[in-house]
């Protein structure tokens, strides 16, 4: 649940940054009101703006309140299959296998990432949440590949004005059943929430803007490997996107996956993996490139698939 407050900027606060404006106009602390941009609950508007946007007198502020939630313990905790692609004094990449949470949530006692990253002594000093910290996008838990996290104040500012601005790049491959009409396209449709499941997205006209671009790697019985890279990043964009083409992927039954054809091959999640994050390192400013390989169940169902 979460409640609205519309305000409209007076022009004592004409210049300042919105995550200044939002502290003081509802009394909150200040990273309190840049985790609700980041969250992507703050419109001037109508836009979605960053932390550093400058306040204009007159301007309407709508802000989402989300109800306040307990924080859930971030338990140190070995993932297996985990590694560590990168590690600097401000950045961690890491190659997150299937089974494993970003970040630890209310009713989830399996392994997370974070939990890995305390267990292998990454140490991680940002704002935010205390069991998010650091986290600037996820994969959920059913995705597998690369994640980026924060270790220091700066990295984490800076990553999610990169990742708000789209200037982040996300490849995935991903197997769809069938074969979509054209080899190659793009889509464009809304997602929210959908309205008959809390954990389950669709594509609504209410929702929020998602664009998704694919192409054919290779055509396969009964179904598609797809390269798959994301202009925005909704929850469950990939696997609703593909499911609106009525070409969902393979082993997603939320989505409309045919169950038989994933259990002919051995698969018990979505074929899908995040092979590639490429960004402006948020310290060094260098252009970095990091690049995942399939991991050996989506390894095995692609060759079944190969060979049926």
């Amino acid at each position: 649940m979460s409640s609205s407050r519309f305000l409209m900027v007076p022009d004592g606060l004409a210049g300042e940054r919105v995550d200044v404006g939002i502290s003081r106009m509802l009394g909150l602390s200040r990273s309190r009101a840049a985790d609700l941009i980041d969250g992507g609950h703050v419109e001037i508007d109508g836009q979605a703006p960053s932390r550093s946007t400058r306040l204009e007198p007159g301007a309407m502020l709508n802000v989402e309140l989300p109800d306040e939630r307990p924080a859930a313990e971030v338990r140190p905790m070995i993932a297996e299959g985990m590694s560590l692609v990168h590690q600097d004094d401000d950045i961690v990449v890491i190659d997150k296998p299937v089974g494993v949470a970003a970040h630890p949530s209310p009713g989830w006692s399996g392994p997370t990432v974070l939990g890995h990253l305390a267990a292998a002594g990454v140490s991680i000093r940002t704002s935010g949440d205390p069991d998010r910290q650091g986290i600037v996008s996820r994969l959920d838990v059913g995705t597998s590949g690369l994640m980026v996290v924060a270790r220091t104040e700066r990295a984490y500012t800076t990553l999610k004005d990169s990742f708000r601005a789209r200037e982040v790049g996300k490849v995935y491959h991903a197997v769809c059943q069938g074969t979509p009409d054209q080899p190659q396209g793009t889509i464009e449709a809304p997602i929210a929430r959908s309205p008959n499941h809390d954990y389950k997205f669709a594509v609504r006209r209410d929702g929020k803007h998602s664009v998704t671009h694919y192409e054919t790697l290779e055509a396969l019985h009964g179904a598609t490997l797809l390269k798959v890279r994301l202009e925005t990043g909704r929850t469950h964009q990939i696997r609703v996107h593909l499911a609106a083409l009525h070409h969902p992927l393979v082993g997603d039954p939320l989505y409309g996956a045919d169950p038989t054809l994933a259990a002919r091959i051995g698969l018990i999640r979505q074929w899908l993996h995040a092979m590639e994050l490429s960004f402006v390192h948020p310290v060094s400013g260098r252009e970095v490139t990091f690049v995942s390989q399939y991991p050996r169940d989506l390894q095995d169902a692609l060759e079944a698939l190969r060979s049926n």
